[in-house]
């Protein structure tokens, strides 16, 4: 598929997702009319409310609206209102637009890269689970693009200024995964419209052993982060590196945000059947990743660096909510606080998701050019052509 027909979908999606987190931040302010507290619960309303915030153009109580803190009284205290609202409206508008471009870059590789046409066995659903991965990651990237706009629109903003950043680059991802996926309905559906004319493309052929070497090295990369750097005592030496360096002082929250899939100890004081069972959650992930980059080479149209390397992402955000989910099922407080109290952990991680996943993706593309195993294949994506036309027509190399 050509860059010009993967644009379609891939603009149909970043309109949706973007759309779509928009309207949820402006549907913010109903969970404060009166009744809304009888009609969902407390609980329920304050969680819904967290989850909305980081979407919603109403600025939250930390942001500077009066002249207090800046000393100012009468006039000034009104001009400093107006430029805290200012810059929390710019960043705002950087998010959305951050949203828009991140996705847009994503998926128009996914689709190029990825096309759900005929003849391609699980490509369609490949292509829509990883465009859905793809969603949420744009989400989080545009909030970490857009977080020291909303730092300094919260005042003080030199103040601790790292483990601000990741306060807020941890927010606003349960309601971001539910968008990417509706985001990803919407591209796929588009995609497949669009390459209805298309010839069959089947898969591509890679030799087994090539393919599982690449995808055991990549699952291996992961594994640094899952089962080395999340042990509690590296885990707990990342938090308390500090170089004292003006704003660069205590990046600890800010490195395990992005290094680090979690935490884990030896099960010390704890029953053997329960620890076992949270770590399946670990295993639950990896196999994810494995499987993935083990099929995702036949599923490429062409097995590029770059496509590896955001396949690979797409894997292990899969995998990091697969792990979740597993969790939120095994959970016994489900029925006791609700399910949005129980999903409020989903879309933890993905900062390291995108870090490890990268480098994933990279490791597993070069070790598959090393062992021989690069797909032998041609971008038959493009339109039929006439009898008589050159067939390399409208093909670019991505």
């Amino acid at each position: 598929m050509t860059y010009r027909h993967a644009a379609i979908p891939a603009l149909a999606g970043g309109v949706v997702l973007t759309a779509l987190l928009w309207w949820a931040g402006t549907s913010a302010h109903a969970l404060h009319l009166p009744g809304a507290t009888n009609v969902i619960g407390g609980p329920a309303t304050a969680d819904l409310e967290h989850w909305l915030a980081p979407w919603s153009y109403d600025p939250p109580s930390s942001t500077q609206l009066n002249g207090e803190a800046s000393g100012g009284i009468g006039g000034e205290a009104l001009v400093d209102s107006a430029r805290y609202l200012s810059l929390y409206t710019t960043a705002l508008q950087i998010r959305f637009g951050a949203v828009f471009a991140f996705f847009l870059l994503g998926a128009l590789l996914l689709v190029r890269r990825l096309p759900p046409v005929r003849g391609g066995r699980g490509r369609t659903a490949a292509a829509l689970l990883a465009t859905w991965a793809w969603g949420v990651v744009a989400g989080t990237l545009a909030v970490a693009v857009s977080a020291p706009w909303m730092i300094a629109a919260g005042g003080h903003g030199s103040f601790r200024f790292l483990p601000r950043l990741a306060g807020v680059i941890g927010s606003g991802r349960q309601i971001l995964v539910l968008a990417a996926l509706v985001a990803a309905v919407v591209t796929v559906v588009a995609a497949r419209v669009t390459a209805k004319e298309t010839a069959p493309l089947p898969p591509a052929e890679v030799p087994a052993r090539a393919a599982r070497l690449a995808a055991t090295v990549g699952t291996a990369v992961i594994a640094v982060s899952l089962m080395v750097l999340s042990y509690q005592s590296v885990a707990a030496a990342l938090q308390t590196v500090s170089p004292n360096i003006g704003l660069l002082s205590e990046p600890g929250d800010l490195l395990r945000q992005w290094l680090l899939f979690g935490a884990w100890t030896d099960p010390a004081g704890t029953p053997l059947g329960d620890w076992l069972l949270y770590r399946a959650a670990d295993v639950l992930l990896l196999v994810v990743v494995w499987w993935a980059l083990r099929r995702l080479p036949a599923l490429l149209t062409r097995a590029t660096v770059p496509a590896m390397a955001v396949g690979a992402v797409c894997a292990t955000v899969l995998g990091l909510l697969a792990s979740q989910l597993l969790r939120m099922a095994t959970d016994g407080t489900g029925l006791q606080w609700g399910l949005l109290h129980l999903a409020a952990g989903l879309g933890e991680g993905i900062p390291a998701a995108l870090t490890w996943g990268l480098l994933a993706g990279v490791a597993a593309a070069v070790t598959l050019r090393l062992a021989g195993g690069r797909p032998k294949t041609t971008d038959a994506t493009a339109p039929a052509q006439a009898p008589g036309q050159d067939p390399d027509q409208d093909i670019a190399e991505a």
